[in-house]
């Protein structure tokens, strides 16, 4: 009898899978230039380029240095950092924060592992930490799927320490690899200095996965509001213009620090809404990616 993630991911095959197959190896593009296959064109030569890449025939025609500029394909290391934190269960049954985030990394483990590249998972939530080491094969992109249903059974209840999560990638990526970290953002620690750490030695990308009620406060009158990361209570007026109005402030001001510290890192952030359909999400991110200048 197949298992759930067996079945999650057949479905995700059939549905998303066969339609982005190619495009996100097209979308990937190293920072470094030189040693690839995949020949771009000439540029001219400028300070600390490296000599040896410079095209002697077309520098004497030209009378100026210019370098032949290579695009790299080569096999990557990818390592999906996804947030099993209490604030993912946030959403509708079947359609949380936490589905989507299962679903994305299959779909990202089964595309990055066709096209030869090797994917590790680490699953993280604050005290505890799973790894499920780099591989290639379907079989692998179902063993992160079973460990993404048991953190689901095992999820804690406290703050989400984003910066503990970024430093945790940054230990176990030894070797340049593309880091792609699925999470709402949804914490606290100083995590933007472990951010522009990871920056510095790695590719960096952030799949920021939202909910509706992430955003918006529903006008249902008297409310329980609950802390989904502390478990903290309150009974709110879900109508009072005034926290409506601060609600807003609230929210705007976490979006703004988010995009600003993802700026300052230089570090991509795609949002991921729970009721977007998950291939048009990618492929919108695809796009993005080959729109950044290299």
């Amino acid at each position: 009898m197949a298992t759930a993630p067996e079945k999650l991911l057949l479905r995700l095959e059939w549905k998303v899978v066969r339609r982005l197959d190619g495009r996100l190896q097209g979308g990937h593009r190293t920072a470094h230039r030189g040693s690839g296959i995949d020949f771009t064109g000439l540029r001219p030569y400028g300070d600390g380029d490296d000599a040896r890449h410079i095209d002697w025939n077309v520098t004497a025609r030209l009378d100026e240095p210019h370098l032949r500029v290579f695009t790299e394909d080569r096999e990557l290391t990818v390592w999906l950092v996804l947030d099993r934190s209490a604030s993912m269960a946030a959403g509708r049954p079947g359609r949380g924060k936490h589905d989507v985030l299962a679903e994305l990394a299959l779909v990202l483990a089964r595309l990055f592992g066709r096209g030869g590249n090797r994917v590790g998972a680490l699953l993280f939530d604050t005290g505890m930490l799973r790894v499920v080491p780099p591989g290639t094969s379907r079989r692998h992109a179902l063993r992160i799927g079973a460990e993404l249903e048991r953190t689901a059974d095992s999820r804690g209840d406290t703050t989400t320490d984003l910066a503990e999560m970024l430093d945790a990638a940054g230990r176990l990526a030894r070797r340049r690899a593309l880091i792609v970290v699925l999470s709402d953002f949804i914490g606290d620690g100083d995590w933007e200095r472990s951010l522009q750490r990871l920056a510095r030695r790695h590719e960096v990308v952030a799949l920021r996965i939202v909910d509706t009620a992430d955003d918006v406060l529903p006008e249902a009158g008297l409310i329980v509001v609950e802390d989904a990361e502390t478990g903290e209570q309150l009974v709110v007026d879900s109508a009072d213009p005034l926290l409506r109005v601060r609600f807003r402030e609230a929210v705007d001001a976490r979006d703004a620090r988010l995009t600003a510290g993802m700026r300052r890192a230089g570090v991509p952030v795609h949002r991921v809404d729970t009721d977007r359909d998950l291939a048009e999400a990618l492929v919108e991110v695809v796009a993005r990616t080959r729109e950044r200048p290299s």
